[in-house]
């Protein structure tokens, strides 16, 4: 008989993949993402049969994360590379914001992997902050981070790129790459185009982005294809106090003009309603004066 509390052959613990609430391991691992299957122009043959469910699939995620996230307070996402070390410049920075959003208010939203991402999820947990990680499936899987309080995993970025906006009144991006690059642009392309509103983008590390910022302002800028305006949606900044700051003035600014918006309106549907209301009183009278008129001796009738 054999010994059913030792390791069985050929099952030793090895890596996993989430896929939505799905994680597999070992051969159950596939070698392709959700996201590939989806956007595979090749597999034409299969639109017709699998895409019709992969949109009641897409629709699930956002109904899960709309759900989840519905009752989140005041949150910052923050963007940063995998790859940095524990020990790095951007993790240690990382780490001190996530601590100082905390203490401010904030819930901070990362990719919830590891690198700047870990960084800023245990700064916040360790203030006492909520600490939100969206996760997502990837040929290389990250899984997510221990510092994590409340998670997400997805299968199509699109989703969760949606969660990382509608959720957030801010975005601080530190150095990383293509997928940070990724989100700066989206976010800034929001803002831009006005389908966010007054929403901080804010850079930290002054040595990393220097040249992108150069490059932004003396050749897209010089050359048209951005305007002056556009390079004032970034805040670049190496201190940590100095971005609460701002992102916390950008809120406040933003509830203020929200509040006199709201005012005006208010304002406006009060002189609306006495007008209104005098205009009745004017009629009434008018009314009032023809009757009397037409029972006076010699009136009509």
């Amino acid at each position: 008989m054999s010994d059913s509390n030792g390791p069985r052959p050929g099952r030793e613990p090895g890596r996993e993949r989430h896929r939505g609430a799905v994680t597999l391991r070992r051969q159950a691992i596939t070698t392709s993402t959700a996201d590939q299957r989806l956007l595979d122009s090749r597999g034409r043959g299969d639109w017709k049969t699998k895409d019709a469910w992969r949109a009641l699939r897409i629709l699930s995620e956002f109904v899960e994360g709309f759900d989840t996230l519905a009752d989140l307070p005041p949150a910052v996402s923050v963007f940063g590379s995998a790859r940095s070390m524990p020990d790095s410049p951007e993790c240690r920075m990382a780490e001190a914001l996530g601590g100082a959003l905390a203490r401010a208010g904030y819930a901070v939203i990362t990719g919830g992997g590891p690198g700047v991402m870990e960084a800023a999820n245990r700064g916040t947990s360790d203030a006492g902050g909520l600490s939100v990680g969206l996760g997502i499936e990837l040929p290389f899987e990250q899984g997510l981070n221990d510092w994590v309080d409340l998670a997400i995993d997805f299968r199509y970025f699109f989703a969760r790129k949606t969660m990382f906006v509608k959720y957030a009144q801010a975005f601080v991006v530190l150095p990383g790459g293509f997928g940070t690059l990724d989100e700066l642009f989206e976010a800034l392309t929001l803002v831009q185009t006005g389908k966010v509103t007054r929403f901080p983008v804010v850079l930290m590390g002054t040595d990393y982005w220097r040249g992108l910022l150069d490059w932004l302002r003396d050749t897209m800028a010089a050359d048209g294809k951005i305007g002056p305006v556009d390079l004032e949606l970034i805040f670049l900044t190496d201190d940590v106090d100095e971005a609460v700051r701002h992102i916390v003035a950008a809120e406040a600014a933003l509830s203020a003009e929200q509040e006199a918006v709201r005012e005006e309106a208010v304002a406006r549907t009060e002189a609306d309603q006495r007008a209104a209301a005098e205009q009745a009183e004017l009629a009434e009278r008018a009314e009032l004066a023809e009757r009397a008129d037409r029972s006076a001796p010699g009136g009509e009738g």
